[in-house]
């Protein structure tokens, strides 16, 4: 059984092929709002025709935060994948309380990535999950129930803020020679390090206040493109999952079927 992930972002679209086993990333799109379902379609198709070497794609399982594509992979399916798409959660239930004051407030990535998390790690009981998207986001799990979290800048994003409102800061990539703040002796090099140091202050900061509200032993899972850059230099991330999305929406689509819905 081979079915087709997809965890639609503010930024890129990743792809991943699920079984029973496990997911495997295939490939990632960059998010553009103006696809239309065939274009859109033709790429998956011929990607999935790459990646999954001849094996027959049962069912799209799709994570979305950006509602503009959702119809666009709901025709791009029918027509190219010739088989079902389900969105997480709208048409696949999620075994996890969502103690949001308002539930569908909440973004979907969010929840399945809690839920993942729930699934993947037992133990302890509580669990803070953080997402370095678009946005960071911290997310925090207490027995079987998704609590809430926290909705920060994004580190891409922020540095792109700066270049573009800035006249003299330019774009740089983040990278990481040493895991001890160095003071900048150049403008990329003090960009790098504010921004990188400056991120994993943050993040370690908000889970100490966030483990004085749930309990000292809480694991924290980081997840997200540079959740392993920043879990080098962050003294508070106790392990790196980067595809934790992905891994959800794989976990939620077998219990689905297992439940017999979806046939």
């Amino acid at each position: 059984m081979t079915f087709l992930l997809i965890d639609v972002g503010n930024t890129n679209i990743k792809f991943g092929i699920g079984d029973e086993k496990k997911v495997v990333q295939a490939f990632v799109l960059p998010t553009n709002l103006e696809e239309t379902a065939d274009s859109l379609g033709l790429k998956i198709h011929s990607l999935i025709n790459y990646a999954c070497a001849g094996k027959k794609i049962i069912a799209w399982v799709v994570c979305s935060v950006v509602p503009l594509l959702n119809s666009v992979l709901e025709e791009a399916s029918y027509i190219y994948g010739k088989c079902p798409l389900y969105f997480v959660p709208r048409d696949i239930f999620l075994d996890i309380e969502n103690h949001y004051k308002q539930p569908q407030e909440v973004g979907a990535d969010r929840l399945i990535g809690a839920y993942a998390a729930r699934k993947l790690f037992s133990k302890p009981s509580s669990l803070i999950i953080i997402d370095f998207g678009t946005a960071t986001t911290f997310d925090c799990v207490e027995n079987n129930a998704y609590l809430g979290g926290l909705i920060c800048p994004g580190i891409r994003s922020s540095l792109k803020a700066l270049s573009t409102q800035t006249a003299k800061l330019p774009q740089i990539s983040l990278d990481i020679s040493k895991d001890n703040l160095e003071i900048g002796r150049s403008t990329k090099h003090s960009l790098n390090q504010g921004m990188l140091f400056g991120f994993a202050s943050m993040v370690d900061g908000l889970v100490g206040r966030l483990k004085e509200i749930l309990k000292p032993e809480t694991k924290v899972v980081a997840t997200g493109g540079l959740a392993s850059l920043l879990a080098t230099v962050s003294k508070s991330i106790d392990l790196v999952y980067p595809e934790l999305i992905l891994e959800g929406l794989r976990l939620s689509f077998l219990n689905h079927k297992e439940k017999g819905a979806g046939k």
